[in-house]
């Protein structure tokens, strides 16, 4: 039913066009509706039969009204961020943008069969060259106050934390039972690390995932770091 959605809404923008995006699936709603919103598209294509590129249709896009993001979900995130960062951009320097507007990706949640949303408004990228290790180490005195994890999702989609691999089954639940350990008062905050080479798939079901974890102890950083393992600096440590 989500695919027939979507591909109708396509299609009422595009005339005759058969274009259709692939949207990740996920068995929790994060958020069930959106209002007043402009959907934006973001279509997978194969050009010179090997190589993938992005199509994005933004032209729906009014700036006082909520966003939804409609992005493959076979896209790399390399294709991907650059674009979302452009659209941030333009919303927030637009004259007619309202404060209270949201932006949101959309999913498909298989348990409900319904359409799912998941809101990133206050989402800053770090794009390529920067890893939440070392951000928060050149801002010490603003994350102090934190118990600070910093949470990897590498190439394979393999997770580290603190460059310790964990199990994805148990993600969850190494984090709830850190915070409930700790009883000095401090937050817990992820920062949140994605390889640049991973699925927007993979990337929103991660981002989910984190988001599981989070409670009244345990928030997520707005800074999101989307890198480039070959532009980081060396350090010898594992991600």
């Amino acid at each position: 039913m989500k695919k027939i959605v979507i591909i109708v809404a396509v299609m009422s923008l595009f005339s005759c066009s058969e274009k259709e995006v692939l949207l990740p699936q996920a068995e929790v709603s994060v958020l069930k509706t959106v209002m007043d919103h402009s959907p934006i598209y973001m279509f997978f294509e194969i050009e010179n039969k090997k190589d993938t590129i992005i199509n994005v249709n933004r032209k729906n896009s009014i700036s006082s009204t909520n966003w939804v993001y409609n992005i493959d979900k076979r896209l790399p995130l390399k294709l991907v961020i650059p674009e979302v960062i452009k659209l941030q951009e333009k919303k927030s320097t637009s004259s007619h943008s309202k404060k209270d507007a949201i932006d949101v990706f959309s999913y498909s949640d298989s348990l409900s069969n319904a359409l799912a949303f998941y809101p990133f408004t206050e989402v800053k990228y770090k794009y390529d060259k920067e890893f939440s290790k070392f951000f928060i180490k050149k801002h010490a005195n603003k994350y102090m106050s934190y118990h600070n994890f910093t949470i990897n999702f590498n190439k394979d989609n393999a997770i580290t934390i603190d460059g310790l691999e964990v199990d994805r089954n148990e993600f969850v639940a190494f984090i709830k039972e850190f915070s409930d350990f700790t009883n000095d008062g401090k937050l817990t905050m992820l920062h949140l690390n994605f390889d640049k080479n991973l699925s927007y798939g993979a990337y929103l079901n991660n981002k989910i995932l984190a988001w599981k974890a989070t409670s009244q102890k345990v928030q997520l950083s707005s800074f999101e770091f989307i890198y480039d393992e070959k532009q980081l600096p060396e350090c010898g440590c594992k991600l």
